[in-house]
């Protein structure tokens, strides 16, 4: 446990929790910082095949906090600057982790918490659960967090949602694709560990690839050097100790050797 997290490790798989209940588990420089840190110590593990973030108490995220909001208010531009370089760098943390990442969204996702969303790679969230990007309503715009919003959330979607900072349902967070799967209250865990076994069943360095060829390919043109750089992708993994015992396997019918590490 550190100060506003708590980390766990159950076989292949951690699990981040925020840890501010008494806040909603809004922002503040510790939690960024233990963030950023967390997320960069798991990206060096090569045993871990999932991460689980979740978080403590009714809310997901909050968003920052008030006394830090608090103190920001009294910044220079300099000192402002500073302190999203350190949002920015956190939510770059969590992104770029080689390891998949399901969010595991138990209440509320207010602005800066809508980023960590967005930074996930599978989003698993509770009926009941709201999403804002209330920036807009302080007279702040969602900046740090836009690149990964805008992503999960399309264009159009952003365009309303950054300006209106309307609040919008679990459901509706699903049809634009922000959030994967929307459940009872009941069922979370039960989807969340469903979807970290299934990643967990597939070759470890296949999924690691498999996340970034979508980074890499995502809204490119086609041209002969992407083809070219998809052919290389999947010559280098055939090749592979794990692509090779992967194919062998599937043909004797038996299961692959990473089954049992």
């Amino acid at each position: 446990m550190t100060s506003h997290l708590t980390l766990a490790r159950h076989g292949h798989t951690a699990r981040v929790t925020l840890n501010r209940p008494d806040v909603r588990n809004a922002f503040n420089e510790a939690l960024i910082a233990e963030l950023t840190h967390a997320f960069t110590t798991l990206a060096q593990d090569a045993s871990l095949r999932a991460v689980v973030l979740a978080a403590e108490g009714k809310a997901f995220c909050a968003g920052a906090d008030l006394n830090w909001m608090q103190a920001m208010a009294g910044y220079s531009w300099e000192e402002n600057h500073a302190d999203a370089t350190r949002l920015a760098d956190m939510l770059w943390s969590l992104y770029s982790c080689p390891v998949p990442v399901i969010a595991r969204v138990q209440g509320d996702v207010y602005a800066g918490g809508v980023g960590l969303v967005a930074c996930a790679d599978i989003v698993v969230a509770v009926d009941t659960a709201g999403f804002c990007l209330s920036e807009a309503k302080l007279g702040l715009l969602p900046a740090t967090i836009g690149p990964y919003v805008a992503r999960a959330l399309g264009e159009q979607a952003s365009r309303r949602y950054f300006m209106t900072a309307e609040r919008f349902g679990a459901a509706e967070a699903q049809r634009l694709g922000l959030v994967h799967e929307v459940v009872a209250a009941d069922a979370l865990d039960a989807k969340v560990d469903e979807l970290a076994a299934a990643i967990a069943a597939n070759g470890p360095a296949a999924v690691r690839a498999c996340k970034q060829l979508v980074k890499d390919v995502a809204g490119r043109e086609i041209t002969p050097a992407l083809r070219d750089d998809t052919a290389r992708r999947i010559a280098d993994i055939r090749a592979s100790a794990e692509g090779r015992e992967g194919v062998q396997s599937f043909l004797a019918k038996r299961k692959p050797g990473w089954l049992a590490s």
